[in-house]
């Protein structure tokens, strides 16, 4: 007999990386690895998930370490990147970057990996997320550095690349395959904006 995917102790375990995420949040705010910030987070976790209730929030269940590794790696170095190009065109007097809302229409249908998605994009230094219509599965983003059509493609190409990474880091079977079906490339650092 399967147990009841209503039960209390189920729903307390799909919940536990998101009860997890919120002590370590909580310690991480404080700066503190202590026995009482830990306390103190397990009761601010079970305040936020008793009072601010939301809807259970599905993970796939499944997790490519690897891909995981890629994912972080390559963020990383997004992230530096990101950060020296953006100097970079305020320093430069002689070049105004050129700024672009860009739309990217995303492959999955999740609004975990959505999220994943607009977190990414919104890190990395040159771009943010203004706005994401979730019925559409579009983000919206401002990004600097942007002067032509072939530059705005490859922002484009930059984001559903970090999809696809997030997709083959933690994103469910039926995702992954979306993702291979679509094409979706990972573009390499070198060659993408983001």
């Amino acid at each position: 007999m399967s147990p009841d995917r209503h039960s209390p102790l189920s729903q307390l375990w799909r919940q536990l990386p998101f009860f997890v995420w919120l002590i370590a949040l909580w310690m991480l705010l404080w700066g503190q690895f202590t026995v009482l910030a830990l306390v103190s987070g397990v009761v601010v976790a079970i305040f936020v998930t008793r009072v601010f209730r939301l809807p259970p929030v599905e993970l796939s269940g499944r997790m490519n370490l690897w891909w995981g590794l890629v994912f972080v790696v390559t963020f990383f170095g997004a992230v530096v990147r990101g950060s020296l190009l953006v100097a970079w065109q305020v320093l430069n007097p002689t070049r105004y970057p050129g700024t672009a809302i860009v739309a990217v229409p995303l492959r999955t249908d999740d609004d975990l990996i959505m999220t994943h998605v607009g977190v990414t994009a919104s890190l990395i230094p040159g771009s943010l997320v203004v706005e994401a219509d979730r019925d559409r599965r579009i983000l919206y983003l401002h990004v600097i550095g942007v002067s032509t059509d072939e530059d705005v493609r490859m922002q484009r190409r930059a984001i559903q690349g970090w999809e696809a990474r997030i997709v083959r880091a933690v994103g469910s079977r039926a995702q992954l395959e979306k993702i291979q079906a679509a094409g979706v490339e990972t573009p390499r650092q070198g060659g993408a904006p983001l």
